[in-house]
């Protein structure tokens, strides 16, 4: 093969790879893609990114008031979406999360059947779940024990969470 049809070849390539370079450097400039401020699905197990203190809520109202009316039958219904990672009878296996039966009154982080509890929720060690921190936990389990295991986003109406705490409180 002559240098000239050589000198061809590599001409090409070369055409081909500003072609290319230019083309992404066009494409960037024209679409640009925006991160959302947080993600839109959590992975089980991994941490959420931390929420920011300026538009942090102020907490959930006091429970006291709202476990007058609550009625666990609906709690026990609002738990169904807890199934998936929690486990609710006496003496069944954990989950993904710990078992809850007999919650209500236990010490935050002790031992629930082996589980292994995250550094955040064991900061709070000797504490016990009475109602008014199960309100809190349920409100916002990150803002609670911000780096927790648990990725749910809370529950947000007081009254749900009455219903929820009075049927955890049924179970003894």
């Amino acid at each position: 093969m002559s240098s000239f049809e050589w000198n061809k070849i590599i001409a090409s390539v070369l055409t081909a790879l500003i072609v290319a370079m230019v083309s992404g450097l066009l494409a960037e400039q024209l679409i640009r893609p925006e991160k959302p401020a947080k993600p839109a699905f959590l992975v089980a197990g991994t941490p959420a990114a931390p929420t920011p203190k300026a538009t942090a809520p102020a907490g959930p109202k006091p429970i006291g008031p709202l476990l007058a009316k609550a009625d666990p039958k609906k709690g026990k219904e609002l738990t169904n979406v807890c199934e998936a990672c929690h486990s609710f009878g006496k003496g069944e296996a954990n989950k993904i999360g710990p078992n809850l039966f007999g919650v209500v009154g236990a010490k935050i982080a002790e031992d629930r059947n082996g589980y292994d509890f995250s550094s955040a929720l064991q900061a709070d060690k000797g504490k016990s779940w009475d109602p008014e921190m199960l309100n809190k936990w349920l409100y916002d389990p990150q803002q609670f024990a911000n780096g927790t295991k648990m990725t749910f986003p809370g529950i947000k109406n007081d009254q749900k969470r009455a219903d929820v705490i009075a049927y955890l409180q049924t179970l003894k």
